[in-house]
């Protein structure tokens, strides 16, 4: 009797664990644009991968991908605007609960943009914010090397520990993520320049847990409804290409990301918000200052190098620099005129058809600069 009890609880435990819920879910775009989404998420057992979903929770629409993984990204289309999405995601037996994300407004956009995520703090002000877009400006984990092991370039185990930190947001909230030396870190730094690289320059582990538009280490993405451009670039430690210290892709003149986002600024005539993880001050004077001209183009640039906020402007055209973790030293802009040791993000309001307003903002929800700008 004794070894049939011990058996009947073996089988219901292994049907448990073939039940078991999915909670480890993260959103993002692949498109250039805002009529698709892509639900992301973790299972722990290998399978399919199906997301239901529509306007209640009775669904009515169907994604299937016959696959047999547990790292899945399903993207499904969006056709409403003002309204809630319900969602649920499958692999196999197991499931998750009833979810909701906010389809894209018609009238006011909100966006927020955080860096330096190492620390993991308390996100409730960018909550109450209640954006429709969260983005970032790098350093989105502290490393890769001490959880995956030297040298592995595709171990995503520092991101599945972000998306659980903040399961309620990122399951209800569209994330992108630009990159910073840290998405890569796959040995340690050291003091000088070791024989084998530091940094995974291709990102393949950051490129395998998010699904980004483009090349995703560099992309970009348009909310054309509000005459709206973000663009991603990667840019950080610059002063290390060549090295094995090196972090990014090139940036010189003749560089793929250079003529790439040469064309989008071309083609731009709305606002367009640029992304990278490096020193304002040392960006604008690559490629003989060609990034100043073509930043000036576009409405701001916001990195998350330096551990402060600021906001600095060069011929009037601003910069910003923010960071969750803002109490560390600072590396001031020549062209300085806010400048604060506060943990804090970006949150940009669009007006359609109006202007764009980009605030910093402490992580107690309080305003530390407010700046109102028009179409360039």
């Amino acid at each position: 009797m004794k070894m049939i009890l011990m058996l009947l609880m073996v089988v219901l435990s292994s049907q448990f664990a073939t039940a078991a819920e999915i909670n480890r879910i993260w959103l993002t775009h692949k498109s250039n644009d805002p009529s698709k989404i892509v639900v992301n998420w973790i299972s722990d057992q290998s399978g399919d991968a199906v997301v239901r979903f529509g306007l209640s929770d009775e669904y009515g629409e169907t994604v299937r991908i016959n696959e047999n993984t547990t790292l899945h990204h399903v993207e499904i289309p969006l056709t409403h605007r003002d309204a809630t999405y319900h969602y649920s995601v499958s692999t196999g037996e197991q499931r998750s609960a009833d979810f909701t994300f906010k389809a894209y407004p018609s009238e006011v956009l909100r966006v927020a943009v955080v860096a330096d995520w190492q620390g993991k703090p308390d996100l409730s002000a960018i909550e109450n914010d209640d954006v429709h877009l969260l983005l970032t400006a790098g350093d989105n984990i502290a490393r890769l090397w001490d959880k995956c092991g030297e040298g592995e370039k595709e171990c995503i185990q520092p991101y599945a520990e972000l998306i659980d930190s903040y399961p309620e947001l990122f399951r209800s909230t569209p994330f992108m993520p630009a990159l910073g030396n840290h998405d890569r870190e796959i040995r340690p730094r050291g003091s000088k320049p070791p024989v084998e690289s530091v940094y995974d320059v291709d990102a393949l582990a950051f490129r395998r847990f998010f699904e980004l538009p483009d090349d995703e280490w560099k992309w970009h993405f348009d909310l054309s409804e509000f005459d709206l451009r973000f663009v991603a670039l990667d840019f950080n430690h610059i002063s290390d290409f060549g090295t094995t210290w090196q972090t990014c892709h090139a940036f010189d003149e003749n560089s793929e990301q250079f003529h790439w986002y040469s064309k989008l600024m071309k083609q731009s005539s709305g606002f367009v918000v640029t992304l990278y993880n490096e020193r304002n001050a040392s960006v604008r004077n690559q490629a003989q200052k060609q990034w100043l001209d073509l930043f000036q183009r576009g409405t701001c640039c916001i990195t998350g190098f330096g551990y402060f906020a600021e906001r600095a402007e060069v011929d009037g055209f601003p910069y910003y620099n923010t960071s969750l973790s803002g109490k560390g030293n600072q590396y001031p802009d020549p062209n300085s005129k806010y400048l604060a040791s506060e943990d804090s993000y970006i949150l940009l309001t669009v007006k359609r058809g109006g202007s764009i307003t980009v605030e910093i903002k402490s992580l107690k929800n309080k305003v530390l600069d407010h700046q109102e700008y028009k179409r360039r």
